[in-house]
Parts: C-alpha cells; structure tokens; sequence
C-alpha cells in the first residue's frame, strides 16, 4: 500500500489536473454544479453495481470517478469563492470530530447502538428539528424506507423484537387483501406500500439490507431468463412462440447453474 505522503501526493495530482481540464477543455469548462448531478447519481450506482459484485479492480475504478466529482464540485465552488477543497475536507472533519465524543472527547459508549444514538442526538443539537432532516428526498423509495426506519430508531421508535415486526408484517397483508377483495384502487395501493414498509423494517431486523437483496434478485432473475433466451435461440423459436411448460423447463436449468 501507499504511504500518506504518496496519497497525499496523488490527490495533489488530481487537483492539478482538475485545474488544467477547467481551464483548458471545452466540455469541462462548460459543466455546472447542475449539469454534473445526474451524472454523479450515475457514477453512485455504478460504484453500487461493482460493490455487489465484488469486483474490487472496478470498485477502485468507480471510487477514482466518484472522487472526480467531488473535485469537480469543489472546483466550481472556487471559482465562485464559496468553498474549495480545503473547506470540504475540513467541514467534514469537524463535523466527524463533533459526532465522534467517545474518540475525541470523555464519552463512553457500549456499542455500535449507542454510537448511532448519540449521533442523531448530536444532529438535533446542530439546530435540525427533525431527526428525517438528514433523509434526502430524492433517494428511491425502497432506500428512503430503509433510511427513514434507521433514523428513528436512532432516537429509540422501534420495536423491541423481530417477531414483532414480522406480526405486524402479517397484519398489513391482511389489511392488503381486505382491500384486494374491495377492489378500490387507491386504498390497495396504500396498503401495497405498508407492506413493503413493513418488509423494509424487517429486513433491518434480519440484518439484511433491502436494496442489496432486491437488486441481487434482479440479477439472478435477468441471468436466468437471458439464459431461457439464449436456449429459444438455439431453437430458433421465438419465446412468444413458447408455452410457459417448454420456458419453464429451460428456467430449470438455469437455476441449477
């Protein structure tokens, strides 16, 4: 591995190289704080994928293009004389010092529990009024979900046991089929999103986290039916042109991979 003076060494290189592309390249001069969002959501995602996929050598690589970003961004604020790269780094240290009284201060702390207490005490005390200030609202439902429930029992709204969550799990299908057989729309909908909230809330209590899970299931399920596509080929058979009994067989198989 690196030394410090080598990370350091290789940061300051990206900073000059920052600079030269503002300066000099035409698409980079012309990025906005605004212009660059969608694709940082973009580089997000793709750092997500390789992680999933535990490729470390494409990890690397999405972690150097996510930090791209956070140059670019603290660039633009340069320019502008709001913030550069120092002020980012440094707020953020601050605020790691401040959240942190059990390192750098004389807090004594349990555990892991009571670190994540503390924080979103800690938070309050920073002047939020919320403790779901801190959930941005433009995250994916599922993740939002799964943020909202950790932040509130950050401030002790929780259940105490998993059989708990996994009961009120079975109410909210109860209450899904109720309105299923109503046939009413909206209130199925509603109900529909209980219990997934109510999903959501378990998985936590299974240590499992939801996106994770949903988003490996996506991948077995394009795997397995990519596989059923290819084996249509091979038939030169249409799947439109195939029973569910001849797709299920090739399924079959392709979970036995």
């Amino acid at each position: 591995m690196n030394s410090r003076q080598q990370q350091l060494d290789a940061f300051a290189r990206l900073l000059d190289i920052m600079d030269d592309l503002r300066n000099k390249c035409p698409w980079d001069k012309k990025q906005t704080l605004e212009s660059l969002r969608h694709l940082t959501i973009e580089e997000t995602y793709e750092l997500g994928d390789a992680i999933l996929n535990n490729d470390l050598q494409e990890i690397k690589k999405e972690l150097g293009d996510l930090l791209l970003h956070i140059v670019f961004y603290a660039k633009i604020g340069s320019e502008t004389n709001d913030f550069d790269i120092a002020d980012v780094c440094n707020e953020i240290c601050e605020k790691l010092i401040f959240r942190h009284p059990h390192i750098y201060s004389d807090v004594v702390v349990a555990d892991e529990e009571e670190v994540k207490q503390n924080w979103e005490k800690l938070k309050l005390k920073e002047g939020k009024k919320s403790v779901l200030e801190g959930v941005p609202k433009g995250l994916p439902a599922l993740v939002k979900a799964s943020r909202i429930q950790d932040k509130v029992k950050g401030v002790g709204f929780d259940w105490e046991e998993p059989h708990q969550v996994w009961d009120k799990v079975q109410e909210e299908l109860q209450e899904l089929q109720v309105e299923i057989e109503s046939g009413d729309q909206d209130k199925i909908e509603a109900e529909f999103g209980d219990v997934l909230f109510s999903m959501i809330n378990y998985a936590r209590f299974l240590k499992v986290n939801p996106e994770d899970a949903l988003e490996r299931t996506n991948k077995k399920f394009i795997k397995r039916f990519q596989y059923l596509e290819s084996k249509a080929g091979e038939l030169g058979k249409p799947l439109m042109d195939m029973t569910l009994a001849e797709m299920d067989v090739f399924w079959e198989e392709a979970k036995k991979i």
